[in-house]
């Protein structure tokens, strides 16, 4: 299958920010997604829950549909949803760029990655803690995209686990050994106490929310900082 990339490709060395919609401040929501902007973001990372596959609610496609308005970051949309194939083509409408599903999911992993691709988005693979790496290695042909949660999802400002770190080398092994342009996103608890710990074993794309978002320096400095 041939991969399809609205976000950037992968570059060996390159660390992109995608700073987590999650922490900002919502009562000025255009402000923060301009101040992300401002700041050097790569990426737009938007958090989907329902309630059920993840002990939380958040956005929508009318959400989603309306901050495209105003940013032209792509949009990377992680789908925590116990039926991700039912939103999919919502959320591409609503202009997503890459949408992420998990693999702890019921219903056809593959045939929701192959329905994501073509619906012209990149399409991603995510963990959660307890879930081995391994669990992605059948759909590398298919993932653009795999990210492994270092805090069980849910809710932002979690510490981050260092048990994942070793998931997370597992996973750039393989990505590695099928020489495909696949990134390799964290996401949880990313800051710069963490940082280090992920992009050392091969992480290259770092979802950070209140890092990023709650930092005291500013979010261009904050984002840098994370970069090395």
């Amino acid at each position: 299958m041939t991969s399809r990339f609205p976000m950037p490709l992968p570059q060996p060395g390159r660390i992109r920010v995608a700073p987590s919609l999650l922490a900002a401040d919502f009562t000025r929501l255009g402000e923060e997604i301009r101040r992300a902007e401002d700041g050097g973001a790569d990426v737009l990372h938007l958090d989907i829950m329902d309630g059920h596959f993840v002990p939380n609610l958040t956005m929508g496609p009318p959400l989603v549909e309306a901050i495209r308005k105003i940013s032209k970051l792509p949009f990377d949309v992680h789908l925590m949803l116990t039926n991700p194939e039912n939103f999919v083509t919502p959320f591409i409408a609503a202009g997503a760029d890459n949408i992420t599903i998990h693999t702890e999911i019921a219903g056809p992993i593959g045939a929701i990655l192959d329905d994501i691709h073509k619906s012209g988005c990149s399409a991603g693979l995510s963990v959660r803690p307890k879930t081995p790496g391994e669990a992605v290695f059948p759909f590398l042909k298919q993932v653009d995209l795999i990210l492994v949660m270092t805090v069980e999802p849910g809710f932002g400002g979690q510490s981050f686990m260092a048990d994942m770190v070793p998931k997370i080398a597992t996973i750039r092994k393989a990505i590695d050994t099928g020489r495909r342009p696949i990134h390799l996103e964290v996401d949880g608890g990313i800051a710069m106490s963490t940082v280090r710990k992920v992009t050392d074993v091969g992480a290259d794309l770092l979802v950070a929310g209140t890092s990023v978002f709650r930092a005291k320096e500013g979010i261009g400095p904050a984002i840098a900082a994370l970069r090395g």
